[in-house]
């Protein structure tokens, strides 16, 4: 693998900030959710974004 420039340890720092930001968030919308499907839907949307941070942090 190549060595990260600044600029790109910055922007992987700005992506995972934003996946775990929409993580905490879906996950709390989802608690609060009163319908199944829209539970099921933030939940979702939760676990895709915790997905993709951990893909990211591989390249840490």
């Amino acid at each position: 693998m190549t060595d990260l420039s600044i600029l790109d340890l910055q922007n992987l720092r700005h992506l995972i900030g934003g996946y775990e930001t929409t993580h905490c968030k879906m996950t709390d919308y989802a608690a609060q959710a009163q319908d199944a499907q829209v539970k099921k839907l933030f939940q979702d949307a939760a676990d895709s974004a915790m997905k993709n941070k951990q893909e990211l942090m591989k390249f840490l």
